[in-house]
């Protein structure tokens, strides 16, 4: 077993067994996954921190010592902070009120960013405006957990030049959950496939990607079958279906 795999386990149950300061919360499967992936005392900016959750357990384990929990709307900064000031943290975990990557200040010296729970377009919005104003620079390692719109991040990720190093496909609460981990690098590319499917997450096959697939194949063949049997036929709209299904099938095989 790696030792990202240990630390994935023992941040899964560490808030159950509970601590002195941390007996009352629980880390959830999908946040305990991408709390594994952030490297060894990193210097973390979490973007929609909600409730500081990550890095007030990545502070309590030690692994890191500073963070930043960026929200946008005052009601969950105000939750941040108290989260914060309720395990001690003050000055090691840095809340603060701003859209998006905006929350990073030079003298933050930020070499990691976590971006989970947002949908795909949102988080390549924010990466996307966060270049524009030179918040985002091609030093960060960057660990981004969408909610949907898989894909369409992978496509800004290639766009923007970064390789992904790692991924990692977590069910939680019934939910299929994809984990990202990219890092700046000019050379890689990747085909239209594996930015479907995720090029490591294709590579691992592991059981939870086989049943998150064959959910997949299964709904998109009940669509196909609705949209062949419509008054006037979506014909584009059924061949990138088809093909879908086929390269579903060939990854399942």
């Amino acid at each position: 077993m790696s030792k990202r795999e240990l630390l994935f386990l023992q941040c899964s149950v560490i808030f159950r067994k509970g601590s002195k300061n941390l007996n009352n919360h629980i880390l959830s499967n999908r946040l305990a996954q991408v709390a594994s992936f952030v490297p060894e005392q990193a210097r973390l900016a979490d973007i929609g921190s909600d409730h500081a959750y990550l890095p007030v357990y990545l502070v309590a384990t030690g692994k890191i010592s500073y963070a930043i929990a960026g929200e946008v709307a005052p009601g969950p900064l105000k939750a941040a902070i108290a989260q914060i000031k309720k395990y001690g943290y003050t000055g090691k975990i840095i809340p603060r009120l701003a859209d998006g990557l905006a929350a990073i200040q030079p003298e933050d010296r930020i070499d990691t960013i976590t971006i989970a729970g947002m949908g795909g377009l949102l988080t390549s919005d924010i990466l996307t405006n966060g270049q524009a104003d030179g918040f985002l620079s091609t030093r960060e390692r960057l660990i981004l957990q969408p909610n949907n719109h898989e894909q369409e991040l992978r496509h800004w990720l290639t766009r923007n030049h970064y390789k992904i190093y790692d991924e990692q496909l977590v069910k939680d609460q019934g939910k299929f959950y994809e984990i990202i981990v990219a890092d700046y690098q000019k050379s890689d590319s990747y085909t239209m496939k594996e930015l479907y499917f995720g090029p490591i997450l294709m590579q691992k096959k592991s059981s939870i990607f086989q049943e998150k697939w064959q959910k997949e194949l299964q709904t998109k063949q009940k669509i196909l079958n609705n949209l062949q049997k419509a008054y006037e036929r979506p014909e584009a709209k059924i061949a990138e279906i088809n093909k879908e299904v086929a390269w579903i099938k060939e990854v399942l095989a």
